[in-house]
């Protein structure tokens, strides 16, 4: 078959688009701009778990001050209307919240100072009562089995963890049958709540004490943001101080590793396909895939601005998604004792970012590779 000087330079010219277009897909993660949403009330510091009302857009704001003297500290739980006005803020004085999640009218608190699941109405004020639902309990023994590591030249390592048996609930996550899945950083566990907007008194399942939920790491926080697969039937583990992203097949699986290098896992949401973690010892937050590869990268600390508030993302740890945006929490936690370290010490206004969600391609067909 001959072509003519004008085919020839059209073929060249769709294989030259396909070639660029292979190129382009072929760089890398696509790259997202953070901007303002909402900063904390003054006197109020290190915003750390999220969640959102569907219904109505509003955000939920958990406060993670755990300093020294307790008397110093000023934990709140804040409500921002989608537009980023406050609207109300409920005190929880000395102790840390962590976890939020929102279910049928009521925002439920993973209270990490007071080792307790609780829950608020969603139109909560500032006087607004605050029930109790359970106690995390002192787990026996206190911390996992050591976990076993091989290593290049065949030797294995015995990583044994240490616990004093102190509970310490950290991430959520709502089934869609209303069960809820909770996270112990410190004792390496997991835990299913049945019926948790119903239950009352509510009864607590330990579902795993798999060791790979337990860290030895200088950042002392092992299991914990949670996130399901779209059916439901994968439960995926952030370990913030081994810089993993775990799954677990439902019900009772294997804890299994699905990526690495993620330093301080913290906050994951699952949303358009991706599991969305917060890596907050790099100030990022990073889309992946049901493979463990990054599709989406944002954030990057870009300074303080003039009232002493985080450019970009420091220290980020939950997210939700509004709309067309996933709007970010930067906790902005010192973490050293040593002073002079760290930018985190010299923030003076707390602050929730923002991110336009990115239109990912659609796939053809089902990826195979995210099942085990």
């Amino acid at each position: 078959m001959s072509l003519s000087k004008r085919s020839m330079g059209i073929l060249c010219l769709v294989l030259a688009g396909a070639s660029v277009a292979a190129w382009a897909e072929a760089q890398g993660p696509q790259l997202l701009d953070v901007e303002p949403f909402a900063e904390l009330p003054a006197g109020v510091r290190y915003p750390e778990g999220l969640a959102v009302n569907p219904h109505n857009g509003e955000i939920y704001v958990g406060t993670f001050d755990a300093r020294q003297p307790a008397s110093a500290r000023n934990n709140q739980l804040l409500r921002y209307a989608a537009d980023g006005r406050l609207l109300a803020q409920r005190a929880f004085a000395v102790t840390p919240l962590t976890g939020l999640g929102y279910a049928d009218g009521q925002v439920y608190i993973l209270n990490f100072g007071a080792g307790k699941l609780q829950r608020i109405p969603a139109e909560f004020a500032a006087n607004t009562p605050v029930e109790d639902l359970l106690d995390f309990p002192q787990l026996k023994p206190a911390a996992p089995a050591a976990r076993a590591v091989a290593n290049p030249d065949g030797s294995q390592d015995q990583i044994h963890f240490g616990s004093s048996g102190m509970p310490a609930p950290n991430g959520l996550v709502f089934a869609s049958n209303g069960d809820l899945y909770v996270s112990d950083s410190f004792q390496g566990a997991l835990y299913r709540i049945a019926n948790a907007t119903r239950c009352k008194p509510c009864a607590l399942e330990v579902l795993s004490r798999d060791p790979l939920l337990a860290t030895a790491d200088s950042l002392p926080f092992g299991a914990n943001g949670l996130a399901f697969n779209a059916d439901q039937s994968q439960l995926y583990i952030n370990n913030a101080g081994d810089g993993r992203l775990l799954r677990m097949r439902l019900p009772n699986g294997e804890v299994q590793v699905l990526a690495e290098s993620l330093p301080g896992a913290d906050g994951l949401l699952f949303h358009d396909g991706l599991l969305w973690l917060l890596a907050n010892q790099i100030d990022q937050l990073l889309g992946l895939d049901e493979r463990g590869l990054i599709r989406v990268r944002a954030g990057g600390f870009q300074g303080l601005t003039s009232n002493g508030a985080p450019r970009g993302l420091l220290f980020p740890a939950s997210s939700v998604v509004l709309g067309e945006w996933m709007v970010v929490s930067n906790l902005a936690l010192p973490l050293t004792p040593t002073e002079g370290d760290e930018w985190e010490e010299q923030v003076s206004t707390w602050n929730l970012m923002r991110v336009r969600l990115p239109q990912l391609p659609t796939k053809g067909e089902p990826d195979h590779a995210a099942t085990p």
